[in-house]
């Protein structure tokens, strides 16, 4: 089922033509994750579906009506939307930047109702950070922060939520927390979630359903099993890579080797990755 699709979209920054006559549909109550190289406009993509940004054609429809002809505080109400690198001022607490997210339930400048504090307790308890309740965002790890404006995010209580590159500049383990709490969130809360992830095996790993854009068009669209494959990852990304299925989870991992268009790899060079990639599937199979 589908709440949320494009119509023929066209975007643009000034006269600049990014994204054009794109249709593409989010499934409800899945994670979907946008994957293409930089510059490809997939954050231009998010930021269009989710209102923050206006199409220059066509048409971002919610529950068949265009998003852009709904007031802010009514779209506000059905997703929320987490931004590359957010800021908070200096001095703010989780438990204060958690409660912005009920910003679409209160009328002017009110006080927090019961309701209100329900919610934000929740998304900071859902997100594990009952601990760092009272403490200061700037005191927090990376991966402490994110789950802090996940926690903002969830508290506006929506059932879609948009994330755009949720991971950049965390370390490893920081990403893996943030894509499992993600992954959780999905599961138990049954939200329906939008992110724009550049690590492709993350993407497979985490997403139910992938979109691959290249020059704001969408190349493909499907589960992972669908979108990486060895042909799309040469017209997206422009390399060669091998497909293998990780023994853990079943999903396709993708182990890149060269840029697409060079000339064939020597034998010497191709039996080297060869025995590579037997070595890569054997390690992981045993660490199942």
């Amino acid at each position: 089922m589908f709440r949320l699709n494009t119509s023929q979209l066209d975007i643009a920054y000034e006269d600049r033509l990014i994204v054009q006559n794109l249709n593409i549909s989010i499934p409800e109550g899945q994670i979907t994750a946008l994957v293409g190289a930089n510059g490809s406009g997939k954050s231009t993509i998010l930021k269009t579906m989710a209102r923050l940004m206006q199409p220059k054609a066509g048409s971002v429809l919610l529950d068949g009506k265009s998003i852009h002809k709904q007031s802010t505080r009514e779209v506000a109400k059905q997703l929320a939307i987490l931004p590359q690198n957010p800021t908070a001022p200096e001095g703010l607490t989780v438990a204060e930047l958690v409660s912005y997210g009920r910003f679409p339930y209160q009328k002017g400048f009110g006080s927090l109702k019961a309701e209100d504090r329900r919610m934000v307790e929740w998304a900071i308890e859902a997100t594990g950070m009952t601990t760092f309740h009272d403490r200061p965002i700037e005191q927090l790890s990376g991966g402490q922060r994110q789950r802090a404006w996940i926690a903002m995010a969830l508290a506006q209580d929506t059932d879609i939520l948009f994330l755009d590159e949720p991971t950049t500049f965390l370390d490893m383990a920081h990403q893996l927390e943030i894509l499992q709490l993600l992954e959780e969130l999905n599961a138990k809360a049954k939200r329906t979630i939008v992110m724009v992830v550049h690590d492709l095996n993350h993407a497979s790993r985490y997403a139910h359903h992938m979109i691959a854009i290249k020059q704001g068009q969408a190349v493909a669209c499907g589960s992972p099993e669908e979108v990486m494959t060895t042909d799309v990852l040469r017209e997206v990304f422009s390399i060669e890579a091998d497909i293998i299925q990780d023994p853990r989870t079943g999903v396709p991992l993708c182990l890149p080797y060269a840029l697409a268009g060079n000339e064939a790899a020597p034998a010497g060079e191709e039996r080297l990755r060869e025995a590579v990639l037997q070595k890569v599937v054997q390690q992981a199979a045993a660490g199942s």
